[in-house]
């Protein structure tokens, strides 16, 4: 991790509050297609059921959705993405989740990865996703 480079902090994704309100991630998904929050969500879930493909394809989603909103917010590619700050939570689960996911299907090598990205992007996060 650049200890370096300033923390990146995401602008409030408008999905939070519909499904803080118990929105259907679904219909959340499909009108905000962009949120990583809605895509962690399903990924969630599905993995909650026993859906591991299904969850890995969600975690994905949400992960390279976050992707670019990072770099839409000066994100260079290193450099801290803090837990504390809320906005960021729905890359950072998605990113977890996406850890599970392929770890559940035998892709060693990428969920090694992504537990490293979330553990660079914030040490703390792991432990609030666990």
């Amino acid at each position: 991790m650049d200890l370096l480079a300033p923390p990146t902090k995401l602008p409030e994704d408008p999905a939070a509050a519909q499904l803080a309100e118990g929105g259907d991630p679904v219909q959340v998904a499909s009108q905000h297609p962009s949120s990583s929050l809605a895509w962690a969500t399903l990924a969630e879930e599905a993995l909650g059921r026993g859906f591991t493909v299904e969850g890995y394809a969600y975690a994905r989603t949400g992960y390279h959705r976050g992707l670019d909103s990072l770099r839409r917010a000066g994100w260079r590619g290193t450099g801290p993405v803090p837990w504390s700050h809320e906005p960021n939570r729905g890359f950072l689960r998605a990113l977890f989740a996406l850890s599970l996911a392929a770890a559940a299907i035998g892709e060693t090598d990428e969920a090694q990865r992504c537990a490293k990205f979330v553990d660079d992007c914030d040490p703390t996060a792991a432990d609030h996703l666990k």
